[in-house]
């Protein structure tokens, strides 16, 4: 596999347009669904499935169980199989199929099942993981807050929207410099887990809180990212 160094230019211009369709914000208005799969028997999720998926009461805004029969199988968090050049510790996000990659030892990488913006398809390149935040605070770009006006108080002048349930960058955020200029791309919790393997309408790649959480915990700082 191989990946292509995004120049500067072509990665702050790809941000710039992240950032015109509100990136920061990271909201959902709609979701445009894959095309449809051929139907199969239902995936009973196992005991270790569940408890992945099970509520998280210790966390600061306590999380509760997400109903992962209703996301497709192929999207739970595993540890499958992976060849790849890229050092362990790498994220690899597969705009195509809709999937995260840890890089870990022996040919091994977890995956997670994510949603992706519109503007996630517009560009691919390398940056850096410059820091993680738990439950972290939401700031609409001022180009989201030209259309929304409402979402002035969440404005970076007003100190952003606190933390919590309903907060669009969820319990973590992960987040994306290239050159060490912010490219205002994230990786970040969702709790809208149907948006799981969907083009959402705004741009962060989103992950089920569940999932956000132990990629949180697996991941130090710095660390590389490679969008394909």
């Amino acid at each position: 596999m191989r990946h292509n160094r995004l120049n500067r230019r072509r990665f702050v211009a790809g941000a710039a347009s992240l950032a015109g369709l509100g990136l920061a914000g990271c909201t959902t208005t709609q979701v445009q669904p894959l095309p449809a799969s051929p139907k199969t028997a239902p995936v009973r999720p196992s005991p270790a499935v569940l408890a992945a998926y099970g509520p998280r009461p210790q966390e600061r805004f306590p999380l509760p169980a997400v109903p992962i029969e209703k996301v497709p199988e192929r999207f739970w968090r595993q540890q499958v199989a992976y060849s790849t050049p890229e050092r362990p510790g790498t994220i690899i996000v597969d705009t195509r199929a809709f999937y995260l990659y840890l890089v870990q030892e022996n040919g091994m990488a977890m995956r997670y099942g994510v949603g992706l913006g519109r503007a996630g398809f517009e560009w691919s390149g390398r940056g850096t993981v410059a820091y993680k935040r738990k439950w972290p605070k939401w700031t609409p770009p001022d180009e989201m807050i030209a259309r929304e006006p409402e979402l002035e108080k969440w404005s970076v002048r007003n100190g952003g929207m606190p933390p919590g349930l309903d907060n669009p960058l969820g319990a973590r955020a992960l987040y994306i410099f290239q050159d060490g200029v912010d490219t205002l791309y994230r990786v970040h919790g969702s709790p809208e887990y149907w948006s799981i393997g969907k083009a959402v309408s705004s741009g962060c790649v989103r992950l089920i809180q569940q999932d956000v959480i132990d990629l949180y915990d697996r991941v130090p700082t710095p660390a590389p990212i490679v969008v394909l």
